[in-house]
Parts: structure tokens; sequence; C-alpha cells
């Protein structure tokens, strides 16, 4: 087992009073060679967007870019004519294929809205453009493992254009969990949204997150009552 631990006050902070986005990788003016991607994982942004503003309409090409939103709601609109909103509980998938142009703006005018934004390297370039989004319930992630982003359909995620697994899991204090990857060669990021777990041998706490790779599985103990999210991603 291969492990790398990323502390949630080692990130990246860009604040710009109307953004206040933490950086698990480099990205924008955070640049830490050694914080490049995980895998195929490139960046996970913890964004924080005030009331009324956010992302002007700007280009993307050939990558995958996942959305979720923790709390508050989030306005998409792209050059397709597509206008969508996306509230906590929700997923969005952007594949950006051959390019799209799109803004993400907070869609309310009295609350901020707090967001993971998630890029990951495509599978296939130049794909045509595509846009998706599902609501999942809370009360199917609660001990036990919701996957909401999947490169297979049938398994009720958002479909991605990747061998990647977005989960999402809710667990009791003192609940044990274990994840199997599903793809030999894949590596497992997890972050913990919120709560104390202990994994691989370390404890991790809010905001905390491990990269693990050369294993088969994972087990997870929560130490408190915990929100996670796992992203399982190739690693070349």
């Amino acid at each position: 087992m291969k492990k790398i631990i990323h502390r949630a006050d080692t990130r990246g902070n860009a604040n710009h009073g109307w953004l206040n986005s933490f950086h698990t990788f480099s990205f924008a003016a955070y640049q830490e060679p050694s914080r490049m991607h995980f895998g195929l994982l490139r960046v996970l942004n913890d964004d924080v967007v005030a009331a009324g503003k956010g992302f002007g309409a700007h280009p993307h090409e050939n990558m995958e870019i996942i959305s979720i939103p923790l709390s508050g709601a989030l306005k998409h609109q792209d050059n397709t004519g597509r206008t969508e909103i996306i509230h906590s509980g929700d997923v969005q998938i952007m594949s950006a294929g051959s390019g799209i142009t799109h803004s993400e703006m907070n869609a309310s005018n009295i609350d901020p809205v707090n967001f993971l934004q998630v890029w990951i390297f495509p599978k296939k370039d130049n794909i045509p453009a595509r846009y998706e989004q599902k609501s999942y319930a809370a009360e199917d992630r609660q001990n036990k493992f919701q996957i909401v982003v999947s490169p297979k359909e049938e398994e009720g995620g958002v479909w991605i254009n990747q061998d990647a697994w977005f989960s999402l899991t809710d667990l009791n204090a003192g609940h044990d969990l274990t994840y199997q990857r599903h793809l030999t060669g894949n590596g497992i990021y997890l972050f913990v949204l919120d709560g104390e777990i202990e994994v691989a041998d370390e404890k991790l706490s809010k905001r905390d997150a491990i990269g693990i790779s050369d294993t088969e599985a994972i087990q997870i103990r929560a130490a408190a009552n915990s929100k996670l999210l796992l992203i399982e991603v190739p690693m070349n």
C-alpha cells in the first residue's frame, strides 16, 4: 500500500472576497510541484462563493469537471443554451470534450454557496461536450457507499468519460466500512467533508485527505459522525 496525506491546513488558499477557494492541488496562483495531481485527479477545489457572485463565462476542453454543492445552490449556464441550478444533494458533471464555454454563479442573492469543484483527466479526448446532473438522497448513503459518478450508467451515478468512481457516505460514530476498488490499477482519494475517521493507520479530520494506491480495499472507521467523499481514479 502507498499513501499520501494532505492535511486541510496545507491546502493552497485564494481569498478574493467574493470567492474563498482552498486548493488541494496546484491551481491558478497556487503552484506546488509535489501536489500536481493524484493519478488522473487533477483539481479538488473547496469553494465558497458570496451571494450573487460567481465565475463568469469561460472555456474548457478535454476535462471532466464535477461540481458537488455542500450548501447553497449553484447556477450553471453554457453556450449550448442550457441553464440549470444544482443544490446540496445534487451532483453535476460537464464533459468539456471538444470545447464548451460556461459560467457558474451563486443562485442566491442572500446566502453563500459552498461547493467542491473536481477535475479529472478524460479517457477519450475531443468527445462532444455534454452536461448531466442528478439528485441523491442522504438516506441512501447512511453507513454505506452511494455511487454518484461512474463510467457505468447502470450504477446510477452521473456518467464520466473515465474509469473513475465518486462515492459519498455518511458514517455514524463507531461504524466500520470497507471500500473495495472497482478496477485494478486505480487509486482511492478520500476527502473528509466533516467528522473524524481512521484509515490506513492514519487519523483524519474535517477537510483532511488521503490518497491510497497499490491496494484492493481500504477499511474506514468513523471516530465521530462523519461525511466522506471517495474518488477512485486510474493512477496513470
